[in-house]
């Protein structure tokens, strides 16, 4: 193959000579063209890294070519509406629809197969609500006993990415969005930018391991660097983020190279330096350690709500949370669960696909510990875990949610095209990209109004939901009202899957509920490690 490549290449150059000056301008642009070729194949011949393109010049780079493509390929011309992944089409296809404010109705019928296994319904009433009685503004007061300043927070908002994940262009337009809609913006934990601040929306400032925004030279939490921040911006709570679904457990590192001086003064970090955010905190190693951190940065934000984030691990270690909580009365003002199937950038793939329990069960898991320990009453829940329509939110807040987050979908609103580039800084449409000749295609004045306009119609889906249910507050909700299919011919409600335990039965050991004794005989509010562990010590 290799040689005949080479005869031809040469005859063409021979046949264009002989044809003649009068083509010599013509002959120099063809010959530039077979020339290139040429060079590309015999570097290929003696390079020693790819055996296909070794083997076969110029021929072999096809399959690298056809990797490129395929993502895209398959997306549009292959995967099935109902099966693509991470976000299937038919969700896609909803976000656009009513990000723009197209028809968001479907034809002939639903293309789900609703005697598969998994299928969820929720059922309506006999007597339902018209919606137009409805407030269609539902909103959730978030501040417990300590809180000074609560906050009136909507339903759905746009969960934790940070600026460096997300250009300029896209911050501006989420925070544009949330401006227009009063809804609120989570910041990731990349720290308040001059992005975050242009359109004034109510700001959500996620603190995590590296305390980017609140940060001293040593790495640590600093107080002057914490009130600095949130003195410059519209924060409304304070998040912690102690894990997220996409790496639970895993730290990062921001390379060198990328730390902007943009970048390092919103971090608080130094130029020319990685910059790493390590897998725990250091200002806090106990479940009363946590707690005390959230009580301080409550008293230094005079009264902010405070909470923290969490991907649910082991249970025992929540419950250890919740024993500090009544040990010490100290109580977080919302507390949001991600699931291993969050993730809006880059995790590795054994994280990404394996670590973390995915939200439904984490949810779960979190409401029924805070009723079990007569806590839920002080504080309120916010779920994340591909949330794109109305049903994804009654779900949720049936599980136990109070209000939700959502990530992709919001990206999506921005134009996202599922092009799985997040990692590489090459997104096409300006999303997940600092590169500006990309980011450019993104137009803030009018990407923000299509956030705005996706918040408003999935929070009318919701409400549309609600009144065909019968049911006129969103606390109404609850496990009885979701359906699954377990097997053709038989199914459970969310009660079933996810039992409710009684109130308060986790206070006192004879009213402990089957299957929770082993966690509950493991936790203690003086260590995250399992009393049993060798790991525990016992601090008295």
């Amino acid at each position: 193959m290799r040689t005949a490549f080479y005869v031809i290449s040469l005859l063409i150059i021979a046949l264009l000579a002989w044809a003649g000056i009068e083509i010599w301008i013509g002959f120099f642009v063809i010959l530039a063209l077979v020339l290139i070729p040429i060079l590309i194949g015999v570097y290929d011949t003696f390079q020693s890294k790819h055996a296909i393109k070794r083997n076969f010049p110029l021929v072999g780079r096809s399959r690298y070519a056809a990797e490129w493509l395929r993502p895209k390929l398959y997306q549009y011309f292959v995967e099935s509406d109902t099966e693509g992944a991470p976000i299937a089409r038919i969700f896609r296809s909803i976000i656009y629809q009513r990000s723009k404010k197209d028809t968001d109705t479907t034809p002939f019928g639903t293309q789900l197969n609703v005697y598969a296994e998994g299928y969820e319904w929720m059922n309506h009433s006999i007597l339902p609500i018209d919606h137009h009685d409805i407030n269609p503004d539902q909103r959730i007061t978030v501040g417990g006993p300590d809180c000074k300043k609560p906050y009136e927070l909507s339903l759905l908002n746009i969960s934790a990415m940070s600026y460096g994940s997300l250009s300029a262009h896209a911050i501006k337009a989420l925070n544009g969005g949330a401006s227009i809609g009063g809804f609120a913006h989570n910041t990731g934990e990349g720290g308040i930018s001059a992005h975050h601040m242009e359109f004034g929306g109510d700001l959500i400032y996620q603190i995590g391991t590296g305390y980017f925004g609140c940060r001293n030279d040593e790495g640590g939490f600093s107080e002057e660097n914490f009130l600095k921040t949130i003195g410059k911006a519209n924060v409304k709570m304070i998040e912690i983020k102690l894990s997220q679904g996409a790496k639970p457990g895993h730290g990062g590192i921001l390379p060198a190279k990328k730390v902007t001086p943009e970048i390092a003064e919103i971090r608080n970090v130094p130029l020319g330096k990685d910059v790493l955010s390590p897998p725990y905190h250091k200002e806090f190693n106990t479940p009363i350690g946590l707690l005390n951190f959230v009580k301080k940065l409550r008293d230094l934000s005079e009264g902010l709500p405070v909470g923290f984030k969490l991907c649910v691990g082991h249970r025992s270690e929540f419950i250890s949370i919740c024993r500090a909580m009544v040990e010490t009365g100290i109580y977080p003002d919302f507390i949001a669960v991600d699931g291993g199937e969050g993730g809006t950038g880059a995790a590795p793939l054994e994280f990404s696909n394996s670590v973390g329990m995915p939200y439904r069960e984490g949810l779960a898991i979190v409401y029924d510990t805070l009723k079990g320990f007569d806590l839920k009453q002080h504080i309120k829940i916010i779920a994340a875990g591909k949330i794109s329509t109305g049903f994804h939110m009654v779900r949720a807040i049936a599980i136990g949610a109070d209000a939700c987050y959502s990530a992709r979908a919001m990206m999506m609103s921005l134009g996202c095209i599922q092009a799985l580039e997040c990692n590489r800084n090459t997104c096409p449409v300006g999303v997940a990209t600092n590169d500006k000749s990309l980011m450019k295609g993104l137009v803030v004045s009018d990407k923000k109004v299509r956030v705005a306009n996706f918040h408003k119609q999935t929070l009318k889906a919701f409400i549309e939901l609600m009144g065909a249910a019968g049911i006129k507050d969103s606390s109404q909700i609850n496990r009885y009202h979701i359906h699954r299919r377990i097997i053709m011919n038989r199914y459970e409600t969310y009660e079933d899957v996810y039992p409710y335990i009684s109130e308060g039965c986790l206070l006192k050991e004879e009213s402990y509920p089957k299957g929770w004794e082993r966690d509950l005989g493991m936790a203690t509010a003086k260590s995250f490690y399992p009393r049993f562990s060798s790991a525990f010590v016992d601090e008295d």
